[in-house]
C-alpha cells in the first residue's frame, strides 16, 4: 500500500509512505530571504512536519541527500545540519553542488525515514 501526503498540482507527493519507510520530495526553504543557515534551518523545520505527517521522525530517517547551490557554504548548512539532527543517531549523508530551480535557493534537502 502506498499512502501519498500533500500532494502538489498533481505533480508529486511532498511525502510518501510505502513498505514502511517514508520518502520526502526535494525541499527548499519557504522564506528564501535568508542565508544558506537560514533556508536549511527552514527546510529542517518542514522535514520535522513531514516525518510527523507519515507517523516517524528525524531519528528515524536513513539517508538525507542535500544539494548546494555553493559548495562553499557547506559549513554554514552543517552549522543549522547539526544543530537539529540527533548527534547519537545520524543518518546516512551526502551533499554536493548543484545548480538549483531558481536564483534565490541556496539548499534543497531530501530525506527518506523508517516509519
Amino acid at each position: 500500500m502506498i499512502t501519498r501526503h500533500d500532494i502538489q498540482n498533481g505533480r508529486l507527493s511532498k511525502v510518501l509512505v510505502a513498505n514502511g519507510f517514508a520518502f520526502l520530495s526535494g525541499l527548499t526553504a519557504k522564506d528564501r530571504s535568508g542565508g544558506v543557515k537560514e533556508q536549511t534551518a527552514d527546510i529542517l523545520q518542514q522535514i520535522d512536519g513531514y516525518l510527523a505527517m507519515a507517523g516517524t521522525d528525524k531519528t528515524r530517517i536513513v539517508v538525507g541527500n542535500i544539494w548546494l547551490k555553493d559548495i562553499s557554504t557547506f559549513n554554514e548548512m552543517n552549522a543549522a545540519w547539526e544543530a537539529w539532527v540527533d548527534p547519537k543517531q545520524p543518518p546516512a549523508r551526502a551533499t554536493v553542488e548543484s545548480r538549483l530551480a531558481a536564483d534565490n535557493i541556496l539548499v534543497e534537502i531530501q530525506v527518506q525515514a523508517l516509519v
